[in-house]
């Protein structure tokens, strides 16, 4: 077996195991008992490094996050693994301004909605994907679909690319979500538009607008699926065949963030506000009061039902190159031997 002096990691700015066993130290740990250096992806300085985030094309590397970018990079051949799930819901609304008269969903019908766009991006635009998938599923709670309303892409020309240190972040990690929309809904060139998370919360709140239709945690799940929901943690399958104790020790220190949230609900929710960039309040509103009994690394067959119903989505509107087997995908070895170790 070929040795191994260092892996890649990532997360994105959300409520995840990962990003909380990232910050409490632990994985860092873990991998230093055997010799190996974690690098961050999102840290580098190479522009090529920093693209696995959406690519997964780094071996050796593991990620958690939105699950439109590992579908993404599945459906485009890239052989990576899903070895754990997190299904976290968070506020998911279509929202407008007052003086919009909307009120409801059903007034949305013959309406102009705001749909974020990168044209000629080279990696999936997930954040289209995100909005189209949050008005599908607005709408169909009315009986309405896509073609009762006027979709208005608003494009832009900023770069996926998560650069920590850009200047043009005003000091802040990254910039946040929703400001195309946002400007377009001052313009008056739209009507309403698709916010979720506690970014989205923070700014409803900042604008006093009308949350038209909520369904973050709509009973349904395939109204509620959409890039948060769920949160798979991928890693490449080089990475798994090669070193799959290593692996099976990753998920065992993930494992371990679910009890210790429970048992410190209060710090549990500043790391994951530490992680997004917003206020604890914020995360309370957005997750909801149980957040912290949330962040379970688990592979249930309703989780993996769930990707195959947002695949789906994401096939028919044309966000994926091809279509794949969503249970092939899955390799649940490491979490039955970390299960395995647990209860020994």
């Amino acid at each position: 077996m070929p040795s191994l002096s260092s892996v890649w990691y990532t997360r994105c700015p959300a409520p995840t195991p990962l990003s909380i066993a990232h910050q409490l130290g632990w994985i860092d740990r873990q991998f230093e008992s055997s010799a190996v250096v974690v690098r961050s992806i999102r840290d580098s300085k190479d522009p090529v490094v920093r693209q696995s985030h959406f690519t997964h094309a780094l071996d050796y590397s593991f990620r958690q996050g939105g699950n439109i970018p590992p579908i993404w990079a599945r459906s485009g051949g890239r052989e990576t693994r899903v070895i754990g799930i997190t299904s976290t819901d968070e506020f998911q609304a279509i929202i407008a301004l007052p003086s919009s008269g909307i009120k409801t969903g059903a007034e949305l019908k013959g309406r102009r909605l705001g749909v974020p766009r990168k044209p000629g991006e080279k990696i999936v635009d997930f954040q289209r994907a995100t909005a189209l998938k949050g008005i599908v599923s607005a709408l169909s709670l009315d009986n309405l679909t896509h073609d009762d309303v006027e979709l208005v892409y608003l494009d832009s020309t900023e770069a996926n690319l998560i650069e920590r240190g850009n200047a043009a972040f005003l000091g802040l990690k990254r910039r946040y979500p929703y400001g195309d929309e946002l400007l377009a809904l001052a313009r008056g060139d739209i009507d309403a538009f698709f916010v979720k998370g506690a970014e989205g919360v923070v700014l409803a709140n900042q604008i006093g607008a009308v949350v038209v239709s909520e369904f973050g945690f709509h009973p349904d799940a395939k109204i509620r699926i959409n890039n948060g929901t769920p949160r798979p943690l991928t890693v490449d399958a080089r990475f798994l065949d090669e070193h799959f104790d290593l692996v099976t020790d990753l998920v065992q220190t993930i494992g371990r963030v679910a009890a210790w949230a429970e048992a410190n609900p209060d710090n549990a929710v500043r790391l994951i506000a530490n992680e997004i960039g917003v206020g604890e309040d914020a995360i309370w509103a957005a997750n909801g009061s149980h957040v912290h009994k949330h962040l379970t690394l688990s592979l249930d067959a309703d989780q993996i039902a769930a990707f195959d119903h947002f695949k789906s989505f994401l096939l028919e509107w044309g966000f994926i190159p091809a279509d794949f087997n969503v249970s092939a995908w899955i390799d649940s070895r490491p979490l039955e031997a970390a299960s395995r170790r647990a209860a020994a």
